[in-house]
């Protein structure tokens, strides 16, 4: 039985006494913690992959991301993030090709999450940005969804006005000024707390969100990450 109380108890243990000291002082419990969100993800990538088999390869240990936070240019000297975060998706946590995204952060801040959510990636933001332009109706289709409005709004980083090489009177203009798209369902910690409730919670909702990745996806087909020098 997966325990998503002792992944609350630890983050928010570490929110409190967020400090390298108490940090390695309380590895034990960081550990179990963790064993707990790695067995949450591997629940769900079985799961999620009876309905998406391009995530099945996957494994919750190289799925998921640091607690230590880069300070350099933050105003927040805290070191360490207090939140279990992963992103399943065919190519692992990459964030392209978009996948599933899942966000546990107590006090009721753990969201699932769907879609892009980089947009340093101008070359992505291209590709969706076309996408969506030539491809208007199924993009419509999608967020217009009598089931995906009850659950979701298209989100994102936004510029002020429709970006140059798009007609301002383009009837998708509004989308077209995005430069991320994504999914965000937000849940409270009592559902996070009981782990049966939470994965089946999880499941529909990404569910739900599939034809939107898909047609992300579509767009992103031919994108390559840039290589790291």
């Amino acid at each position: 039985m997966i325990e998503l109380q002792k992944v609350l108890t630890y983050l928010t243990d570490l929110e409190n006494n967020n400090n390298r000291e108490w940090y390695l002082t309380h590895k034990g419990q960081r550990q179990a913690a963790m064993d707990e969100f790695e067995a949450l993800i591997q629940e769900l990538i079985i799961r999620i992959g009876e309905n998406d088999n391009s995530i099945l390869f996957n494994q919750p240990k190289e799925l998921t991301f640091k607690l230590v936070r880069d300070t350099r240019f933050s105003s927040d000297k805290s070191p360490y993030n207090p939140t279990f975060r992963a992103h399943i998706s065919s190519r692992g946590k990459l964030p392209i090709p978009v996948g599933y995204f899942i966000s546990i952060k107590p006090q009721d801040r753990t969201f699932l999450g769907g879609g892009l959510f980089a947009d340093l990636f101008t070359g992505a933001t291209t590709m969706i940005r076309d996408y969506i332009s030539e491809n208007s109706k199924e993009f419509m289709d999608i967020v217009n969804d009598k089931a995906f409005l009850q659950n979701f709004s298209v989100m994102g980083t936004k510029l002020k006005n429709v970006p140059k090489g798009y007609d301002k009177d383009n009837p998708m203009a509004e989308y077209l000024k995005n430069k991320s798209w994504y999914l965000e369902y937000p849940v409270n910690d009592n559902i996070v707390s009981d782990s049966h409730s939470f994965i089946e919670l999880a499941v529909q909702k990404f569910k739900l969100m599939m034809p939107f990745n898909s047609y992300l996806n579509m767009a992103l087909k031919n994108f390559k990450m840039p290589e790291r020098k």
